[in-house]
C-alpha cells in the first residue's frame, strides 16, 4: 500500500523516532565519562559534549527506526512507531535522521574536538549500517551492538581529555559487558514478538534458553572483576571498590537465578536488575572518583 502524500507528522512522532528513553542512558553514560576525565569546569565544551552526543544518537535511532520499519510492523511493542503505523513518510525521516546526525557530528567537532566526533561517527556507523542489518541474518548481532552502544563514555572521555586512555577502553568495556545479559532479558521478554518478526535473537534460534541462560551468567560473571578496574586504574576508589564488588555479585545473582529457573519472572527481575545497576554503578564511579 503506497503512503499517502498528505501524511503529517506530529512533533511528538518526531520524538518517538529519537527513542528519548534509551537515549538518556546514552547521553549519562557520555556525561560519566566527561567527568571522569575533566580538569576543571568548562561549560561550553560540557554543553557541545551532551548537546553533539545527544543529536547523533537520536540521529542513529530515527535511522535504525526506517530501516527496521516493516519489521516493527510486526511487532506488538513497535507497531505504533511512527513509521510502521504510517503516521509520517519514510522520507521525512530519512531526512530527520541524516540533520540529527550530521548536526550533531559537525557540533562535536567544532565544540568540542575531532576524536570525540569521529567516536560518535563509529558509534552511528556501527549501530545503523552494522548491527540493524545483521539484526535479521545472525544472534551474534546482539554481540556486535554492544559495541556502539558502549562508545558514550569514550565519547565524554575524549571531548574532555582529547586522548583515549586505558581509563576510556575500561569504561568502554564495563558498558559492553553490562549490555549483555541487559539486552538477552529484553529478547527472552520479546522473543514471541522477536520470532513474528522473523528476527533470530538467541532465544528465539535456541527457544529452552540454555544458551542464553549461559551467555547471561558469562558476562555478567566477567563483569565483576571489570568493574573493579576503576579503581585499580586510579578512576575512583575503596568505596566504590566495595559497592562495585556488592552490585556485581548482586546482578550475577540475578543472572544465576534466571538460568535456573528459565522464566519470564525471573527475565524481568534481570531485566530491572540492569537497569539499576548501571546508573548505581556510575553513581558510585563518580561519588568516588
Amino acid at each position: 500500500m503506497p503512503e499517502s502524500p498528505h501524511l503529517a507528522a506530529r512533533p511528538a512522532d518526531f520524538v518517538a523516532l529519537t527513542k528519548p528513553r534509551l537515549n538518556f542512558l546514552v547521553v549519562a553514560s557520555t556525561l560519566a565519562g566527561y567527568y571522569l576525565a575533566a580538569e576543571g569546569f568548562r561549560p561550553a565544551l560540557l554543553f557541545h559534549t551532551v548537546v553533539g552526543t545527544a543529536l547523533v544518537a537520536g540521529g542513529a535511532s530515527a535511522f535504525n527506526q526506517v530501516f527496521e520499519r516493516d519489521t516493527d510492523a510486526l511487532m506488538r511493542r513497535t507497531r505504533m512507531r511512527p513509521l510502521p503505523d504510517r503516521r509520517m513518510p519514510v522520507a521525512t525521516a530519512t531526512w530527520f535522521a541524516a540533520t540529527l546526525s550530521v548536526a550533531g557530528l559537525a557540533q562535536l567537532a567544532w565544540g568540542a574536538n575531532p576524536l570525540a566526533a569521529v567516536i560518535a561517527l563509529v558509534t552511528l556507523a556501527s549501530y545503523a549500517l552494522v548491527y540493524t542489518p545483521l539484526k535479521s541474518r545472525t544472534a551474534f548481532a546482539t554481540l556486535v551492538g554492544g559495541v556502539p552502544g558502549a562508545l558514550p563514555p569514550m565519547i565524554g572521555w575524549a571531548a574532555a581529555s582529547g586522548t583515549l586512555t586505558i581509563e576510556a577502553w575500561v569504561l568502554f568495556a564495563i558498558v559492553f559487558l553490562w549490555q549483555m545479559p541487559h539486552f538477552l532479558a529484553i529478547a527472552w521478554l520479546f522473543q514471541e514478538d522477536y520470532a513474528r518478526a522473523g528476527l533470530p535473537m538467541l532465544p528465539v534460534v535456541e527457544p529452552d534458553g540454555r544458551s542464553t541462560a549461559q551467555q547471561v551468567v558469562l558476562y555478567a560473571a566477567v563483569l565483576v572483576p571489570v568493574s573493579l578496574l576503576p579503581t585499580i586504574v586510579g578512576l575512583s576508589g575503596r568505596v566504590y571498590l566495595v559497592g562495585a564488588t556488592v552490585l556485581g555479585i548482586g546482578f550475577l545473582a540475578l543472572g544465576i537465578r534466571f538460568a535456573l529457573q528459565r522464566n519470564r519472572v525471573n527475565a524481568k527481575r534481570l531485566f530491572l536488575g540492569s537497569i539499576t545497576y548501571l546508573p548505581l554503578l556510575w553513581g558510585l564511579m563518580l561519588g568516588n572518583h
